[in-house]
């Protein structure tokens, strides 16, 4: 059997426990859940998963060359590390939050993409060379276990989480459309002039007197989307309680609610800038409206 044959077994093994954490629901257990005893747990196979990922990495940096035997093994003991992974990601009901158990999901994608990626750098790399691709790809799996220590430990943590990042991209679509306005009557005055021309011959690259009427609503809604948010985020962060199955679904809601705002103001900004489409900003407009107002009815 040729030595680097269990490195493609698992790879499969690998993208079969990718696909069931991304597609798969959580495991109601029997026994009364801990979420102390989960972060312990999960912590503990992250850490387990680097060290693994260490091991099989230096056994392909070079000589003398891994025995099919030897490869046998650490490809089990990745395996197993991962399942472990996955396994305890399982624990986590819904019930303790949607918005926690995305995170919780999305980092152990991280994980479990990463080992991949190692394992096929490894594979395509040349008998026991380290390359520089390995040597990435095997901090991207180091990295990639160190954020469990960064993950929000309840439901309140991770709408709160959730509601600071819609809130930093709705700053920043507020940010570059207010640095458009104060540059004038050309948004794109950095724009080289035509060599033939002499000056940029695009004049869709203006705004008329009819869209900046339309701009002072826009970026009205845009500012009061921003002071919506962060209402919300410090009310969050002050009063959130995950203590009954109600509290936490509504921190769910407002989370569900912020991940639509972010992206129709963003969508929002894109079609203020010239040409503008004056349809397609009202209709951004009706969009984000909507959106902010469910967030405070919320």
């Amino acid at each position: 059997m040729e030595a680097r044959e269990p490195l493609r077994e698992l790879r499969g093994a690998l993208r079969a426990v990718l696909a069931r954490v991304r597609e798969g629901e959580p495991g109601e257990g029997r026994e009364p859940f801990e979420l102390p005893r989960f972060w312990d747990a999960l912590g503990q196979t992250f850490k387990v998963t680097s060290q693994e990922a260490t091991k099989l990495s230096l056994a392909f940096s070079g000589p003398p060359l891994t025995s099919a035997e030897d490869c046998r093994k650490l490809s089990e003991d990745v395996q197993n590390a991962i399942l472990a992974v996955a396994t305890v990601y399982y624990w986590l009901p819904k019930g303790q939050g949607t918005t926690l158990r995305k995170m919780v999901r999305d980092a152990t994608t991280e994980v479990v993409e990463g080992m991949i990626q190692l394992t096929e750098t490894i594979l395509s790399a040349p008998l026991e060379s380290l390359s520089q691709d390995q040597l990435v790809s095997t901090g991207g799996v180091w990295e990639a276990c160190e954020q469990v220590s960064n993950l929000p430990r309840d439901n309140q943590a991770a709408v709160a989480s959730a509601l600071a990042a819609c809130l930093g991209v709705v700053k920043d679509a507020l940010e570059e459309m207010e640095h458009a306005l104060v540059e004038g009557q050309d948004p794109y005055s950095d724009i080289m002039e035509d060599e033939e021309l002499g000056f940029r011959g695009n004049r869709d690259t203006y705004w008329s007197e009819a869209d900046r009427k339309l701009l002072s609503s826009c970026m009205g809604l845009m500012k009061a989307s921003k002071a919506c948010l962060k209402k919300v985020l410090g009310v969050v962060k002050a009063y959130g309680k995950v203590d009954s199955p109600e509290q936490i679904a509504q921190l769910d809601d407002l989370a569900d609610i912020a991940n639509e705002i972010s992206p129709s103001v963003d969508e929002l900004a894109l079609s203020m800038y010239p040409p503008m489409n004056q349809l397609a900003v009202r209709l951004n407009v009706s969009i984000c409206s909507l959106h902010g107002g469910l967030l405070t009815w919320l």
